[in-house]
């Protein structure tokens, strides 16, 4: 008698799934089912993955033994006030993940310290205006809201372009010339001598809305802020405010409270503000397929998981 193979769930949008169901099935020893699409018993399912699987979906599944994100942020899972406390849930992790992040952040960076608004909109009137930088790079101060392996990277990619670089986190991190600030009784400080800031946070109660009028105040008059972590920790209002105030300067945007960003919203026309619509880091299928397939084998032969998040922590 064969041995039964371990049930995998896949809960992404049926018409998208076979990015992942592809590659997965290519590692082979799975039975693969979408859910929304396919007929299955839930307590048939051993194993599920997707970014934000239906709220009440992971309760239905009587024998689930770990739930896999396929990204960085397990806020998609953590969002179901219903999540099984007790099911292992792993957060995708890789370094292709970070470098496309790092990648993102050095180029909003880059692309306001540059003033490469003032250049393009020089080229379009054809007019030729050499000008000094407004600031040297030894004298700008980046700080990175969340050091974890992609706030990390992106730090140490602007280190090694001679910006003056600092980090925020919930504990002390060390790292060869970049300053840590830790805790809530940092955070102050920590934003004052920010220049520009970029937000690479996962999720929480305790970080929702963190990029907020208040946090705003406390950031150096003409500030720049970058967020590439997830929509729920910027107040919109908030920014746009600060921006006409004059508090913030500019801001670079990619994940969004509500995505697709509406057509209505007024941060797409916002004269100071670069939307991108979530591609700072995007995790490849084939990869995300490897990773999850790794786990569930090592799950299957009785190892411990790697990266399995503190789900009452929120990372």
């Amino acid at each position: 008698m064969s041995a039964r193979l371990p049930h995998v769930l896949v809960a992404v949008p049926p018409a998208v799934a076979g990015l992942w169901t592809g590659p997965m099935a290519k590692t082979g020893g799975f039975v693969i089912v979408v859910h929304g699409q396919d007929t299955y018993a839930p307590q048939d399912i051993d194993y599920v993955f997707g970014f934000y699987p239906p709220i009440g979906l992971l309760k239905t599944l009587p024998n689930l033994k770990a739930a896999f994100s396929l990204g960085a942020g397990v806020d998609g899972f953590l969002r179901d006030p219903d999540y099984p406390g007790h099911v292992p849930l792993v957060r995708f992790v890789d370094r292709s993940l970070a470098r496309e992040m790092a990648q993102y952040v050095v180029l909003q960076v880059l692309l306001h310290h540059r003033e490469q608004r003032k250049w393009d909109a020089a080229q379009r009137e054809g007019k030729w205006r050499q000008a000094l930088p407004a600031r040297f790079t030894e004298d700008t101060r980046i700080g990175i809201l969340g050091m974890g392996e992609l706030g990390a990277m992106a730090a140490e990619r602007l280190r090694d372009l001679d910006f003056k670089v600092a980090g925020w986190s919930r504990t002390r991190k060390r790292a060869d010339g970049i300053e840590s600030f830790a805790g809530d009784g940092e955070l102050e400080a920590f934003l004052a001598r920010s220049d520009i800031v970029s937000c690479l946070l996962p999720l929480t109660p305790a970080t929702h809305r963190i990029l907020s009028a208040r946090t705003f105040a406390m950031l150096p008059k003409g500030a720049y802020v970058i967020n590439s972590a997830r929509g729920g920790h910027l107040n919109a209002d908030d920014l746009i405010a600060a921006l006409d105030s004059g508090q913030l300067s500019g801001a670079s945007l990619d994940v969004f409270e509500t995505e697709p960003l509406p057509e209505s919203s007024p941060l797409w026309r916002h004269p100071k503000i670069r939307v991108t619509p979530h591609v700072a880091a995007i995790s490849y299928p084939a990869v995300a397929a490897r990773i999850v397939a790794e786990g569930i084998a090592r799950a299957e032969r009785g190892e411990a998981l790697d990266n399995v998040v503190d789900v009452a922590r929120g990372y």
